[in-house]
């Protein structure tokens, strides 16, 4: 495996002056194109935060922070959005769907705004994902009448729309029940298998972790392992 992620002394401080807080305290973190690793550690201890930087959603205070080779640190909002589009996916605790859009529709977004409009074999890999995800006779469902289960289901074909090299999952499973956990993560797993896409997954279950094959631990804003 090869760097994917070179995070070095990150910083990041909210506010100023006797209001200051410093989320992230300097903390370095390497992740290798292929991994599946689990991010843990208490509230507070900075894993959202992290997972907005890396996400480009939001610039550190100081330190450096490169993936594939581009300071991404340096680049302005352009370069940034753009960066995003093509590399980085998404999946959040409440999956953030259109509920009036289709399945299909949601996956295909990401692909639409990059493009400007739909098509035809960006509709092709939409549904092919859906398919992958066990959501087959689900395609033109509303996303309002899908399960959380689904929804969630829905919401990492759409993380894969554009085949990104580093998807963040922010507590994927954390409005699931046990099932539909375990159902998200097994496909996480295989996607991360097949394709070797690289997963940093968010979490405060430890049996979430343990499907992962590393686990880095966060506290006071560094990583402790």
């Amino acid at each position: 495996m090869s760097a994917l992620v070179q995070v070095e002394r990150l910083v990041k401080t909210f506010g100023a002056g006797e209001a200051e807080t410093r989320v992230l305290r300097g903390m370095s973190l390497l992740l290798e194109a292929g991994e599946m690793a689990a991010l843990l550690g208490p509230s507070g201890a900075g894993k959202s935060t992290l997972l907005t930087i890396l996400g480009t959603l939001m610039k550190p205070t100081s330190g450096s922070y490169r993936m594939l080779g581009q300071d991404l640190v340096a680049a302005d909002d352009r370069e940034l959005t753009a960066f995003r589009n093509l590399h980085i996916g998404f999946v959040f605790q409440f999956h953030n769907l259109l509920p009036d859009f289709s399945a299909l529709e949601n996956v295909v977004f990401p692909t639409a705004v990059r493009e400007g409009r739909e098509t035809a074999s960006a509709r092709a890999r939409g549904r092919e994902l859906l398919v992958r995800m066990g959501l087959a006779d689900r395609i033109d469902f509303p996303t309002a009448k899908l399960s959380g289960g689904q929804k969630q289901r829905v919401a990492v074909a759409r993380a894969l729309m554009n085949r990104p090299e580093l998807i963040l999952a922010d507590e994927p499973t954390g409005n699931l029940d046990r099932a539909s956990a375990m159902q998200v993560m097994a496909l996480i797993a295989e996607i991360n298998r097949d394709e070797g896409t690289t997963f940093l997954i968010s979490t405060h279950d430890d049996k979430i972790a343990g499907l992962c094959r590393r686990r880095i631990q966060m506290q006071d804003g560094v990583v402790n392992g």
